[in-house]
């Protein structure tokens, strides 16, 4: 076997990016792999589109049986996106007796199993390594090196949009909206960042990283969701004035056989490893029983961070060709755990109240938390007109459903003018 043919389905940024790279990489893969990649079909929907790579006469089609029913085609690279016609492409891609690389974190969130499942059935491999944090090397040592650790926790970064967000308001000093311009005018946003700054694109990551972790399916609806777009100036102000820096952080956790896995804004410590990591950056921390704590560092998004994935895929596919072992991966070992309801998580939270400005009403409200088990670590508080304050709580660990309870009654005292701003903290008290 001294040649692989591929087929490139979706010719957009990081489809266009996975050919570039594979001419200027031609000689280099040919060493690694031992054979020759070929660039056999690439699939695109608009054919006339302005490409900014040339292909070969021949290569370019809109017919997805031109890829399908070609039986020198053994690998498959998927960078459409989306859910469908992704996923009856690969589906069939793989019951057709190709292996597949695929970018596309909301199709794997959303459908895992049942890809994983074809793959397992048809004795092909499903590689995904660009799914979560572009180039960083995660999942491949999550599947394989990680695979006897015992992993009990994956907490970080992944999403970098955000994380350049978050990083220029406490450098800057400026508005959410500004910064986020500025994102959307540097590439580091779509046109719509809403999959980014309300969390849901961590949350497909976070799905993904928690199913290889525990060896237990878990898709996006499994994972509780909370953007950054109502943190302000303030609450980073605040949180620094107590020795915190706001991230949205990625949580995923075995818990006596529950998993608990969400996203959120959230305060970490100053000293804490994650706090160190600025502008589009991302870094997944995973700890486990005999591991100890391991942390993966890197730009987690763009053309030639994820088409190096991609390929790295491609590589490790096509030596299994070669050796005649693909499939090796799949479904070696899936256990049915539940989902832990977000109200039976245990966190710390950060409130920041806006109370009328009298004798007595830090007591009421120590009174309600305390009637729900919320007791307080730190408490700062700031005049800010005539007649009211404005109080920054830091509480102990509290069941997340208590704390919601103690809000809502809060939030009915005469004394309360405006609850502001709720967040969790993680990270050791």
């Amino acid at each position: 076997m001294n040649r692989v043919n591929i087929a490139v389905l979706g010719l957009g940024t990081v489809g266009q990016g996975v050919i570039m790279l594979l001419k200027k990489q031609k000689e280099e893969m040919k060493k690694a792999t031992g054979c020759e990649i070929c660039l056999k079909r690439c699939l695109e929907k608009f054919i006339t589109k302005k490409l900014d790579v040339e292909l070969e006469p021949g290569v370019l089609t809109d017919h997805w049986s031109e890829v399908l029913n070609d039986p020198e085609i053994q690998i498959v690279i998927e960078t459409i996106g989306g859910i469908e016609p992704a996923r009856t492409y690969i589906l069939q891609a793989l019951r057709a007796g190709k292996n597949v690389v695929t970018a596309n974190k909301d199709l794997l969130a959303a459908c895992g199993q049942e890809l994983f499942k074809a793959a397992a059935e048809a004795h092909k491999d499903l590689y995904y390594e660009a799914s979560v944090g572009g180039a960083i090397p995660l999942v491949g040592p999550l599947r394989q090196s990680l695979a006897a650790s015992h992993l009990s926790q994956v907490m970080g970064i992944v999403n970098g949009t955000t994380n350049y967000i978050l990083t220029r308001m406490e450098r800057e000093g400026r508005a959410f909206d500004d910064i986020l311009q500025d994102a959307m005018n540097l590439g580091y946003s779509e046109a719509d960042p809403s999959a980014d700054i309300e969390g849901y694109d961590a949350a497909r990551k976070m799905a993904i990283l928690a199913t290889l972790a525990f060896h237990s399916q878990v898709t996006i609806n499994d994972v509780y969701v909370e953007g950054i777009s109502r943190v302000d100036l303030e609450d980073i102000r605040s949180a620094r004035r107590l020795g915190y820096a706001v991230k949205l952080l990625g949580i995923a956790r075995l818990d006596r056989q529950l998993i608990e896995v969400r996203v959120h804004p959230a305060l970490i410590p100053l000293d804490h490893p994650l706090a160190s990591v600025h502008d589009n950056m991302n870094a997944i921390l995973v700890n486990g029983r005999d591991l100890g704590d391991s942390m993966f560092y890197g730009v987690g998004a763009g053309r030639l961070p994820s088409a190096s994935a991609i390929l790295g895929d491609v590589a490790a596919i096509a030596r299994n060709i070669k050796n005649d072992c693909e499939g090796r991966l799949n479904l070696l070992d899936r256990r049915e755990r539940a989902i832990k309801p977000m109200q039976d998580v245990e966190t710390r939270f950060f409130l920041r109240l806006v109370l009328a400005d009298r004798p007595g009403v830090l007591a009421q409200i120590a009174e309600v938390l305390g009637n729900h088990g919320v007791s307080l670590a730190r408490v700062l508080q700031t005049n800010l007109r005539e007649g009211d304050a404005e109080l920054v709580l830091v509480t102990h660990g509290v069941r997340d459903g208590d704390m919601q309870l103690a809000l809502t009654e809060i939030s009915g005292l005469a004394a309360t003018r405006e609850i502001v701003t709720v967040l969790r903290v993680e990270g050791l008290e």
